[in-house]
Order: C-alpha cells, then sequence, then structure tokens
C-alpha cells in the first residue's frame, strides 16, 4: 500500500513523497530514500519502492522541488544547494540515517549530501551517474525535456517522444503511465515540472561553467565518501562512460560496480529486474548490520 505525504523542504518548498512499508508484522531492515533524475517525478520509483517493502524495507520517493507534486520554487532556484538543502531537511524530519537511492540529478543530489556531510547516510547507490559525465549525452537529455516546452497534443503524442528519446526501450501499450508525470492545460499536455528548471541551460558557455563547477564539486565529495557505495550503470548509456565510471571507482576505492547490459540512462525503467535484483543485493550484503541511527 502506498501512503502519501508532504515534508518541507528549504524555503517552505513543499515537498511531495511516497511511502512503502513492509508487510504487517515485518521489522524494518532500515530507510530507503529514492530521488528521481531530472524531469521525472518520483512515480519513476513506484515498481522499485513496492520492491524494496516487499524485501523488509522502509522506502521512500520523494518528488524534487519543481518536479511532479512538490511546490515550485518562489524565486527559481533549482540550484544543488537547493537540492541538497531540501535532501538534509527531509533526512532530519525522518530523523533516521536512509539508504540515499538517486538517478542521474539524484545521485548528484546524493552523493553531494554524503560527501560534504560524512555519516549523512548508511549508504549511496548513484544509478547512471558520476562526477563526470559524458556532454554528448547531458546534451541529449536537455534537447528532450526542451522539446517537450510547447507540450503535446495527445498522450500518444508525448509517448512517441519518450521512445524517440529512448529507441532501445519497448513502447508501452498503453499511455495510462504518463498521466502521472503529465498535466493537461488549455488542451495540451505538459511534462510536470517548472520550466525554470532549465533556465539558462541552452547558454553554452553557461552550461560548460556549471558542469565544471558542479564535477569538480563531485570529486572532492566522492573522495570524503565511506559509506557503502553502489554504482549502477546502463551500458548503452551515453551519459556515464567506462571512463567515468573507473574515476568514481578511483575516488570511492570500496565502491561497487553493477553493469546492467540492456540499459540505458534510465535504468531502473529500462530493466527494473535487473536493478531492482542487484539494489536488495546491495542492501543486504553491504548496508544490514550497518548502524541505521538518528541524524545529528
Amino acid at each position: 500500500m502506498t501512503r502519501e505525504l508532504v515534508f518541507v523542504g528549504t524555503g517552505g518548498v513543499l515537498l511531495a513523497a511516497d511511502r512503502w512499508d513492509p508487510p504487517e508484522g515485518t521489522e524494518s531492515s532500515g530507510t530507503v530514500l529514492l530521488l528521481h533524475g531530472g524531469g521525472q517525478t518520483r512515480h519513476s520509483w513506484r515498481k522499485t519502492g513496492r520492491a524494496l517493502a516487499r524485501a523488509g524495507w522502509t522506502a521512500y520517493a520523494l518528488d524534487a522541488r519543481g518536479h511532479g507534486d512538490s511546490g515550485w520554487a518562489p524565486d527559481g532556484d533549482y540550484s544543488m544547494d537547493a537540492l541538497v538543502a531540501d535532501l538534509e531537511a527531509v533526512v532530519t524530519a525522518l530523523d533516521v540515517r536512509p539508504v540515499l537511492v538517486g538517478a542521474s540529478l539524484g545521485g548528484t543530489t546524493a552523493l553531494l549530501a554524503e560527501g560534504e556531510h560524512r555519516g549523512f547516510s548508511r549508504g549511496i547507490v548513484l544509478v547512471d551517474v558520476t562526477p563526470r559525465i559524458e556532454p554528448e549525452g547531458v546534451a541529449e537529455i536537455m534537447a528532450f525535456m526542451r522539446s517537450g516546452m510547447g507540450g503535446f497534443a495527445t498522450l500518444d503524442e508525448a509517448a512517441d517522444a519518450v521512445a524517440a528519446y529512448n529507441p532501445h526501450r519497448p513502447r508501452p501499450t498503453s499511455t495510462d503511465g504518463l498521466r502521472k508525470n503529465l498535466r493537461l492545460r488549455e488542451g495540451r499536455w505538459y511534462w510536470h515540472w517548472d520550466p525554470r528548471f532549465l533556465d539558462g541551460r541552452d547558454e553554452p558557455s553557461r552550461e560548460r561553467l556549471d558542469d565544471d563547477h558542479r564535477a569538480e564539486r563531485a570529486r572532492r565529495a566522492a573522495a570524503q565518501v565511506t559509506v557503502p557505495t553502489l554504482l549502477v550503470r546502463g551500458v548503452q548509456s551515453r551519459v556515464v562512460s567506462e571512463e567515468s565510471a573507473a574515476e568514481l571507482r578511483a575516488l570511492i576505492p570500496h565502491a561497487e560496480q553493477i553493469d546492467v547490459s540492456g540499459a540505458g540512462h534510465m535504468v531502473a525503467g529500462d530493466d527494473n529486474d535487473v536493478f531492482s535484483v542487484g539494489l536488495e543485493r546491495f542492501l543486504t550484503d553491504r548496508v544490514v548490520g550497518q548502524p541505521s541511527g538518528r541524524t545529528r
């Protein structure tokens, strides 16, 4: 059963979340906090959240500010500082050290939070994200996000856009799942995130400087990580290369890596069963037995 709840992020921005609990009478092994990628929503984690609950974990999936059912930042602040501060506020409210599982932008948020506040979490799982990310893959993501700024006439049109971006993923026979990620306004369907999230990202000089700053900050954070760490890489990803993964392992020598052969950047959605099995094995082998503690 899914429970909906709301956290208060930095600056009072309301953050929507879902929660899944282990079966009644089962003691929880701990808490897992699932963080989606840019332009996605918490619903991208629903299968993973349910699987974690069945495996005995309490799982939360959070809508980042400006995404899904969470509030939009009044000042348009979607910086890494704001996202990390939101994560800190949520973990403080939970009053327990969770395992952080983050895809893409959510993974960077998790890495910065743990690396800059050592012991913040029980472990981190980075889903197709490393400090160094390939510019061609990032450009493809930005192009896909910008392509939907004008909305879609139908859900089928939106599904066609997703299929074009993820040609290796089978196109769903039903478009009902898209309804959670789109909103109907004035006769057109729009992705459910604040357009200001992309402000300035189509200026090449600014984007390059932002990426360099983010990458160096992420490298410094990674070098400070001591908790169990797992990198899940989609073999067909154009965002994380073998060289990027090797750099992460050099920065975090104890990090483990899983390569998912049939997946691209959207690993959890591309091959959810393989991802979930690998995640559960990591939690059982590396995290169970680690103290959950309370937030400081």
